[in-house]
Parts: structure tokens; C-alpha cells; sequence
């Protein structure tokens, strides 16, 4: 079902769940569901007149052990530390999946600074202002995404996350690539929601919107949230990284 960000109303938010579980039924690995995650928002958020995309570009992000990495990762995380060594259990912000109007914004693994950002501490985090505020107004603190505590999560499945929404992204301070993202790609807001997977990471959908936003929609998303933990969870003990490379669709 298509349906518009900018009157995203109750029937189009149940709705929006249920297609969003039936998408990610059958895939193998967490990779590929976060694919046809992403795939799918890119697809669906149309204008109710004409038809044209909403989204300029999704993206899903997770974080990850950076010893649990594939190499590939592990090297861009480590290029990025300015010389300090990671370590195993340090947590790395990594993408997932990507869906966009460019070429290069539908393989994650073009992405040329997004791949595995290193978060070795609270203050590195505070460096990255989308993320930290991202973090903050889904209701986590940053220590639990620097060091996932599991056993704080079990339990509170039914908490229910704020999203994360600016609705006028041209000149955000928390949308800091203003010069070369946000004003040649026409970006009037911006809508981030997810939460905590029971093993403490965290997982967070982006959507970056050619058309505004309003306050009333973008909270709507808050249960889209908890229908995409539900999905995530199923793959816990499965695989997260697929085995080959495989690009997104266009």
C-alpha cells in the first residue's frame, strides 16, 4: 500500500505495519530484511497526487561489535579511529541498508562515510550530532548504545520510543551536511525511528524527506518502531551479514 509522509494518519500507520511484516517474512539474514526495509519506505512514501517518491534516501542502521565484523568493516571502522586500535567489544554504528535516488545510495557498501562509524565513547558519539540526537529522542541513553546492557532490555519490550523528527532540516544543526546533501536533494524533513534489539543493539530507520513532515505524522511512527522490533528480533540468533555480496535493487 502507498501512502503519503506528509498525512501519515492512523489507518495508513496500521496499514504501513502490516505491509512492513509481510516484506520481511522469509528473508535470510538481517542484512536482507533491512534491505527490503528500506526498499520498502523508498517505494511506498508517495505523493497521493502523482504518484513521485517522498523519500530522497533510507537508511537503516545497527550497531555491531567491532570484532563481530566482516573485514571489510572492520577496516573502514579502523581507518577512521585517527590511529587509535579498536577493540572487540567496541560498538561501530553500522549501515545496513540503503534505498535512494542516487546509484551509490542503494549498495551500502559504496557508501563512502557511513559504513561503520566507530563509537568507542559518549564523547565520540556527541561528536556526531544527527546520531547522538537521533539516540536521545528515541528515549536511550548514549552509554546504552556505547555499551549495550541486555539485561536492562529484557523485560521492557513494550516500551514504547519517541522518533526522532526535524521538521525543517535546512539548517539543522543535527542535519550537518547542509552544503551537500540537504540543499542540492531538496530535504525538508527528516524522520528517524527504532529502538533496542533484546541483545542491546540498537537498530534506526532514517528517512530523509524531499516533502515536510509534520509533527502528528512523524509520531505515528513510534508504533512503526515496535512492529520493525518485533521483525528484527526473529533474526537474534540468525546471521546478520550475508554471506556474499549482494547489491541492493534499483
Amino acid at each position: 500500500m502507498a501512502f503519503s509522509l506528509h498525512d501519515f494518519g492512523l489507518h495508513e500507520m496500521l496499514r504501513c505495519g502490516l505491509d512492513l511484516r509481510r516484506a520481511l517474512q522469509g528473508a535470510a539474514t538481517l542484512e536482507e530484511g533491512a534491505r527490503r526495509v528500506t526498499r520498502f519506505f523508498y517505494d511506498s512514501a508517495v505523493a497521493a497526487e502523482g504518484g513521485a517518491r517522498e523519500c530522497v534516501l533510507v537508511r537503516l542502521y545497527k550497531t555491531h561489535a567491532f570484532g563481530a565484523l566482516e573485514p571489510g568493516l572492520r577496516e573502514f571502522a579502523r581507518a577512521r579511529m585517527g590511529g587509535r586500535e579498536p577493540w572487540s567489544d567496541m560498538r561501530c554504528l553500522v549501515l545496513l541498508a540503503s534505498a535512494g535516488d542516487e546509484p551509490a545510495w542503494n549498495s551500502r557498501r559504496l557508501s563512502r562515510g557511513h559504513q561503520a562509524i566507530p563509537l568507542p565513547s559518549v564523547q565520540i558519539v556527541e561528536q556526531a550530532p544527527m546520531i547522538a540526537e537521533l539516540v536521545r529522542e528515541m528515549g536511550l541513553d548514549l552509554e546504552d548504545v556505547v555499551a549495550p546492557r541486555p539485561h536492562l532490555v529484557r523485560g521492557s519490550e513494550d516500551r514504547a520510543y519517541n522518533v526522532f523528527h526535524v521538521p525543517e532540516a535546512e539548517g539543522s544543526p543535527f542535519i550537518p551536511a547542509q552544503a551537500d546533501f540537504v540543499r542540492p536533494f531538496g530535504i525538508r524533513s527528516v524522520v528517524g525511528f527504532g529502538g533496542l534489539m533484546l541483545s542491546g543493539e540498537l537498530y534506526a530507520v532514517v528517512l530523509f524527506a524531499r516533502v515536510p513532515v509534520p509533527a502528528e505524522s512523524a509520531d505515528r511512527f513510534r508504533n512503526i518502531a515496535l512492529d520493525l522490533r518485533i521483525a528484527v528480533s526473529a533474526f537474534a540468533d540468525g546471521d546478520t551479514f550475508d554471506p556474499a555480496p549482494v547489491l541492493d535493487a534499483t
